[in-house]
């Protein structure tokens, strides 16, 4: 089999990769569970542990860059399974022709965004290849678990509910513009949710399931907690947020917001009866005003969505490629 870029689109296409290719040879316990982050064990607590790169074009657009995405995407990661992030590694594969005041401009911002993040860049690499002045950017998170917080896709439960922490689509739609020249206000959510974890911890939300929201949407998100949990999802689709300007560029374009990208938004599975305040504690955090309680955990299997017309959909993982590359 050839690679194609649906293999890197995060759908079906890249879960066969994982698991016919690397998930083949790499296999062990820790890394079974195909986790955001690994829980590694270490004295007083867990380690987590993980790795992301970023190859997103253009390097720049509206809302933010790859350097605030490499940093954002990777301590999300490490949020998802309830650690408290400390540390990144940066490499960085440089084609010539870059401009050294775009690698200054990335790195500004990738310091900018670890602080506000909580975290700091302790080490790192750079190899420079033969190209036109793109760059790449590898990430490494380790974050700590501490003992009895248990953050897992496979802890969903029958009787939670969904709760989703803004609106859909806005990377993804900000990228596109950018790449097709469209003038619009679309801006990325790229962003850390370090602030929004923080609350909901230390308030005691019992989080059961997360993921952030990226590459295949959050369809393709909630198909997978639904299949590690071995539970039914149900979605009102008058619930799902969406920023105007979103819905009109995804309807022009015949865009699915469901399947579409974001980089700074989260879907937390949790008790029914914290939801609402669990609600109160992320819209008044940074970049969670618009989030919404938009279904519940039943039993069964899969995802469903209930339209505003009373119909009933199936909601699958992305299949094939997921335009534009997100990250």
């Amino acid at each position: 089999m050839k690679i194609t870029l649906a293999e890197g689109a995060g759908g079906v296409s890249t879960a066969r990769l994982i698991s016919e290719v690397f998930a083949k040879h790499f296999q062990n316990p820790i890394l079974a569970g195909m986790e955001d982050a690994a829980l590694l064990p270490a004295e007083g607590g867990r380690i987590a542990f993980t790795t992301d790169s970023f190859v997103v074009t253009p390097l720049f657009f509206r809302g933010g860059d790859i350097g605030r995405l490499s940093v954002a995407g990777t301590v999300n990661d490490l949020l998802m399974r309830g650690a408290t992030p400390r540390y990144l590694t940066a490499a960085f594969i440089i084609e010539t022709g870059t401009d050294t005041e775009t690698l200054d401009r990335i790195a500004r911002s990738m310091a900018a965004t670890a602080k506000e993040a909580g975290v700091i860049i302790v080490a790192g690499d750079t190899k420079v290849v033969e190209g036109n002045g793109q760059v790449f950017i590898n990430t490494t998170g380790v974050g700590f678990v501490p003992d009895g917080l248990e953050i897992s896709a496979s802890r969903a439960k029958t009787g939670d509910i969904v709760l989703l922490s803004g609106t859909l689509g806005d990377h993804h739609a900000a990228l596109l513009s950018a790449r097709m020249g469209i003038e619009n206000a679309i801006e990325s959510d790229a962003a850390p949710l370090t602030a929004m974890m923080q609350a909901l911890l230390s308030a005691g939300i019992h989080l059961h399931a997360m993921r952030d929201v990226t590459r295949g949407g959050l369809g393709t998100v909630l198909t997978e907690l639904a299949e590690a949990s071995e539970v039914r999802i149900e979605l009102k689709e008058e619930a799902l947020p969406l920023a105007p300007a979103v819905k009109s560029f995804s309807g022009l374009l015949g865009l699915p917001p469901l399947y579409m990208g974001n980089e700074g938004k989260l879907v937390a599975l949790l008790p029914a009866e914290e939801g609402e305040r669990a609600l109160e504690l992320v819209r008044s955090s940074p970049y969670g005003e618009n989030a919404a309680i938009i279904g519940t955990v039943t039993t069964g299997e899969g995802v469903i969505l209930r339209t505003a017309l009373g119909g009933i959909r199936r909601v699958g993982p992305l299949v094939g490629e997921g335009l534009p590359r997100i990250c």
